[in-house]
């Protein structure tokens, strides 16, 4: 029998059309461009849109804020976008907005210094809603184009899959950099991986945390990666928090003896809190460790270099009442609270000056952590709550901001960052001093989320949460954004390359 080459095309050609219909049909519907309503009843409110975008003030290479309104209200949703030009453009699909990327970025291209207008309708009982209209404010100033977070469940109990990952905020991409179970050897034990950190935003020069199976600090050094054990025997644990020096290759880290304790009927479900701590640092280059403070009496925890490298800020206890110093921790955690300190240090020698005080939270009856110190190294942020060091876990926990430089303002109101009901914490500038990241359960106080505000010389605006081309993917995915850091620049060390220095 003689084979017809163009008979068998043909009628592969044929197969492939409906397929080939369905895709563009699937595309067609992925970028949609209604009709506005023609006839509409006007409201006196702006649109419940989730994330709440409304009056926001973005970088100008943020990834489109695809948004929804609430599924058991409305049957559909439509917004109509209008750039300072008069362009418009429409969007909707069902109770959802998601925005092409290309078109997007026109629009903010567009408006860069000014404003996008938005305006919402929302179909509800087969009648039309028009909102109140508001405005996306397009900032002169760029974000860092990556961020990284850890995911892992929100108890802080569980780590059978745990990953560390980084995420393209001017588009929706998310790879990731590590996962522990591709190097974990004791599935009983399991393995923990925590506490990345980056030499100046960048990433030839970077760790992360592996404990329990396998355990070590894995360090990228010039782009060269290896598992080092910083355990010696004068340090009380291996390096926990770190903070590379901007410039050398030096990272200071907490030493801890970290628990976490589980309660019934206190509102902060879990309490994290040291046995102990002191400061070390370690030097790359020659695999060495020198202590930096280790009174015996107090925690010393959460170092932070200034951006010039002359300073090393900290956060350390008050010693306790008399009365209560003798008593398990247990009892007395709600009494521990911690003030931020600095100490000098000379490049040359390595040496750290005497400690220096330089916020007195105790003396409010409060307690300061997680110090960042802004690129400009004019403002400190920190979160600051009643007690402890651990405060994404304490209801009552908000962001500070602290001017260092006389010149600053010195009334930093941070109203439009913090939520009002729930706990942010892990502040951090990005590398231009324009943008402010947090960790913040502000949604629902399980749920650890990313969110970013506009700083600009004092003012800050209202934050908004980490944009995703499925905005109903920030409530299906049932994981909490651990440590987010801003970088200027991805991870390109593979998952794989990473799990070598384990075996």
């Amino acid at each position: 029998m003689r084979y017809n080459h163009k008979k068998t095309m043909k009628k592969y050609i044929q197969s492939c059309i409906p397929f080939l219909a369905a895709a563009l049909l699937l595309l067609s519907s992925c970028v949609n461009h209604p009709d506005v309503p023609t006839s509409s009843r006007k409201t006196k409110s702006l649109p419940a849109i989730f994330p709440d975008y409304c009056n926001v003030t973005v970088p100008y290479n943020i990834a489109p804020l695809n948004f929804m309104l609430p599924a058991d209200q409305y049957e559909e949703c439509v917004a109509r976008f209008t750039t300072p030009d008069g362009n418009q453009q429409t969007y909707g699909n069902g109770v959802k907005v998601q925005i092409p990327e290309t078109e997007w970025h026109d629009m903010l291209n567009t408006a860069k210094g000014k404003s996008i207008k938005v305006e919402v309708w929302g179909k509800k009982k087969d009648e039309w809603l028009a909102f109140n209209t508001y405005e996306i404010r397009v900032a002169e100033q760029p974000i860092d184009e990556y961020v990284s977070y850890r995911l892992i469940e929100p108890s802080y109990v569980a780590w059978s899959f745990m990953e560390i990952v980084q995420r393209n905020v001017t588009t929706f991409e998310e790879s990731q950099i590590f996962n522990n179970e591709i190097t974990s050897t004791d599935r009983e034990k399991g393995q923990c991986i925590n506490c990345h950190s980056y030499q100046n935003y960048k990433t030839d020069n970077m760790l992360f945390h592996v404990r329990l199976s396998n355990g070590g600090t894995v360090i990228v050094n010039d782009g060269k990666v290896s598992k080092v054990n910083l355990k010696r025997d004068y340090t009380i644990s291996s390096g926990v928090y770190p903070s590379w020096h901007p410039t050398a290759k030096l990272i200071a880290f907490s030493t801890n003896k970290t628990r976490q304790a589980f309660h019934t009927a206190h509102p902060n479900k879990i309490e994290v809190y040291d046995l102990a701590s002191d400061l070390i640092l370690y030097d790359v280059k020659t695999d060495s460790v020198s202590v930096i403070c280790a009174d015996p009496e107090l925690l010393e925890v959460y170092p932070t270099w200034s951006p010039d490298g002359k300073y090393l800020y900290y956060c350390k206890s008050v010693p306790l009442p008399e009365e209560l110093r003798d008593k398990d921790i247990r009892s007395t955690f709600e009494k521990i609270q911690y003030n931020l300190y600095r100490r000098t240090f000379d490049l040359a020698t390595h040496q750290f000056g005497e400690e220096e005080l330089v916020y007195d939270a105790a003396s409010e009856d409060k307690s300061a952590t997680l110090p960042r110190i802004s690129p400009d190294g004019h403002y400190l942020l920190f979160a600051k709550g009643q007690y402890g060091c651990f405060h994404i876990r304490h209801y009552d926990a908000d962001i500070v901001c602290m001017p260092l430089d006389k010149d600053a303002p010195s009334d930093i109101d941070l109203t439009n960052l913090n939520s009002k009901k729930f706990q942010d914490s892990y502040p951090s500038w990005s590398s231009n001093g324009h943008w402010i990241m947090v960790a913040s359960r502000r949604e629902d106080g399980n749920f650890c989320r990313v969110y970013f505000s506009y700083f600009n010389h004092g003012k800050v605006e209202k934050a908004f949460l980490l944009p995703q081309e499925d905005p109903e993917q920030n409530t299906f995915r049932l994981k909490s954004y651990n440590r987010p850091e801003f970088m200027v620049e991805p991870v390109k060390i593979s998952v794989e390359e990473f799990s070598k220095v384990f075996f």
